[in-house]
């Protein structure tokens, strides 16, 4: 039976998806993208259950696909999801829309008795960084002191631990947008000026790790059973030093393979076996004492300028476990 592949991302997505289904359709498969930018506005999405079966359809603007005989799905991106609708209905309504819309299209995309490459729920649980940081520590992994608070005086407290001093960070994608531009909210050395502006911290818990004096940064990204790794000098420029994304585009070519020592890889492995999931992209330090520190796992980090640094590998590999060519831990909910 000719297999047939969902992609659930957004139209302004990067060239790697599409790498991904060219390794598909070469090997016979049949690919479906589903762009969410577009739902509900261009695009449409059906389940039905009838004479004993469901069907679920996606229709677009030239073409309707049944997408209730998938053979895999991979639930890349959401981004976007029922844009243009702030332009057509009421203020008022719009967060119950989007409710609405949301609650169908991961309830849907949930529901696939498939198998799921990243199930939205294993995303959802993912997005506990406390979460992560307790089963890296329990399952050998090296973290940093860390402190999740909007106490204040908590953050004293814990200054005194941390005789290198202390970075900030926030546990989401935080940004700020200031006339219309998004501003990112990057990870920050706690100064003697934030210790005067700590009452703030009330209004929004952050945290709070000890600074790591680093040699290099490191991502790495899982897929199934193989690891990629790549570190960077994130050192040789200050701006960058603390967060090396901060400096993403000066450094994008400085991003070098690299080998993990074995220890930390089968730990590593050891993660995405507790969270079930085929793919990871996973923050690393390597600090100047040797050791590799854990920072977090992304459950949909991106891993494009990686994949140019080895020829489109981690792309195919993603095709091959999509495909059932190699290992895969998720299995079929029902």
């Amino acid at each position: 039976m000719k297999q047939k592949v969902l992609i659930i991302t957004h139209s302004e997505d990067n060239p790697s998806t599409t790498l991904v289904a060219n390794y598909l359709e070469e090997w016979g498969a049949e690919v479906v993208r589903f762009d969410v930018d577009t739902y509900p506005l261009q695009t449409s999405v059906s389940s039905a259950y009838w004479g004993g079966q469901w069907h679920v359809y996606i229709q677009t603007e030239t073409k309707r696909y049944t997408i209730s005989d998938i053979t895999a799905c991979w639930y890349r991106r959401g981004y976007n999801l029922g844009k243009g609708l702030e332009q057509l209905l009421e203020k008022k309504f719009i967060g119950s829309v989007m409710g609405e819309i949301q609650h169908t299209i991961w309830g849907m995309v949930e529901s696939f008795p498939c198998y799921q490459f990243g199930r939205v729920s294993a995303y959802r649980r993912m997005d506990s960084k406390e979460e992560q940081l307790k089963i890296a520590s329990k399952i050998g992994l090296r973290i940093p002191q860390t402190l999740i608070t909007n106490e204040p005086e908590e953050v004293k407290r814990f200054l005194e631990k941390c005789p290198n001093g202390v970075v900030a960070k926030m546990q989401t994608g935080f940004a700020i947008y200031e006339e219309g531009v998004e501003q990112v909210v990057f990870t920050n050395v706690l100064n003697a000026d934030d210790l005067t502006k700590l009452d703030s911290l009330r209004y929004c818990p952050m945290q709070f790790q000890e600074k790591i004096e680093k040699e290099t940064e490191l991502r790495v990204t899982i897929v199934g059973n193989k690891i990629f790794a790549f570190e960077v000098d994130s050192q040789k420029l200050e701006t960058a030093s603390v967060d090396w994304r901060r400096e993403g585009v000066k450094l994008i070519d400085d991003w070098m393979p690299c080998t993990l020592p074995e220890s930390v890889s089968s730990n590593l492995l050891k993660l995405m076996e507790v969270y079930q999931v085929d793919y990871g992209a996973i923050d690393l330090i390597k600090g100047k004492d040797g050791e590799f520190y854990f920072l977090e796992i992304n459950a949909a980090g991106e891993y494009f300028w990686l994949d140019k640094l080895c020829e489109g590998a981690i792309s195919k590999q993603i095709a091959q476990v999509l495909l059932g060519k190699d290992y895969r831990r998720g299995k079929p909910a029902y």
